[in-house]
């Protein structure tokens, strides 16, 4: 029973953190309807940059308050200077759905070279802000701990602002209406350019805070966030790229499944699982767990 538990609460911390990645693709993807794999390399930049601030200052919550500022930075920049471009020039055809996604994979590689230059390719890694020692329970050790708990309730805080901006204000709406007819949301008035932008910018956000928390309980490297953009489109596929509380649904049961497989099978089987899931998901649930079932009108 213990070992149950544990694995469960594993699985829980785990799928935060996939869910945080997964909320900063469906942010990009309900505001642009682009796939953004470049987020990884944007939020390795600036976890990067709070790795320097923990490191010079020993204030990790100014790491992150410099991190998310850079990710929202960094977001508007890819969107402005790339995205918007891209869409100026390529604006339709085959080659604009598969423009953005080539621009963004390119992106990646260039992203995670300039990183590897700069800070080189030795594994690093910082120290989070509060305990990381197992909570006692009934003289039991149990692997959870305060990070943990750090880690599944700023999921849960984001989770609720943006889905309360993009539901409940008219910046959502906005975002919503510049995604699914950009041309007839610039008839209502929808300055569509700035509104993708800002998509762009929640996205960079989200990206950073995952990259933040999930470095304490990891090593940083140019590299060391390719697997967690792999799980968190894995998550946002299975939760529904329409929805973000479906994008956490979907990094939470992720997170669970890759624990069980990790404590009761072993992590050779890790990487099958995950798309034997995916496969399953786009077979029967090809909307996503809370994904609509049909288009969905701005």
């Amino acid at each position: 029973m213990r070992q149950l538990i544990g694995t469960l609460l594993i699985g829980l911390t785990l799928g935060s953190i996939y869910s945080l990645m997964a909320l900063a693709l469906v942010l990009v993807w309900r505001s642009t309807r682009v796939v953004n794999f470049a987020q990884a390399g944007q939020a390795i930049v600036t976890t990067y940059i709070a790795y320097e601030i923990v490191t010079r200052t020993g204030v990790f919550w100014l790491a992150v308050l410099f991190a998310v500022v850079a990710g929202a930075l960094l977001g508007a920049g890819v969107e402005y200077f790339l995205m918007r471009t891209l869409f100026r020039h390529v604006d339709e055809g085959p080659v604009a759905a598969l423009a953005p996604v080539i621009a963004t994979l390119g992106l990646l590689g260039v992203i995670k070279s300039i990183v590897g230059m700069i800070w080189g390719n030795d594994f690093r890694s910082f120290y989070p802000p509060v305990s990381t020692d197992n909570f006692v329970l009934f003289g039991e050790s149990i692997p959870f701990s305060r990070f943990n708990v750090l880690v599944i309730l700023s999921t849960t805080v984001v989770m609720i602002i943006f889905s309360f901006i993009f539901q409940r204000t008219d910046l959502g709406l906005s975002l919503r209406a510049a995604a699914f007819q950009p041309e007839i949301a610039r008839l209502a008035g929808i300055r569509v350019g700035p509104i993708r932008t800002i998509g762009w910018v929640f996205a960079g956000v989200a990206g950073a805070i995952a990259g933040v928390l999930i470095t304490p309980n990891d090593v940083l490297s140019p590299a060391s966030l390719d697997v967690l953009l792999v799980f968190g489109f894995v998550a946002a596929v299975i939760g529904g790229l329409e929805s973000l509380p479906g994008a956490v649904l979907g990094g939470v049961v992720l997170g669970i499944g890759v624990s069980f497989v990790l404590n009761y099978v072993g992590t050779t089987l890790i990487f099958p699982t995950v798309f034997v899931v995916l496969l399953l998901a786009l077979i029967f649930k090809p909307n996503g767990l809370l994904g609509a079932k049909k288009v969905r009108s701005a």
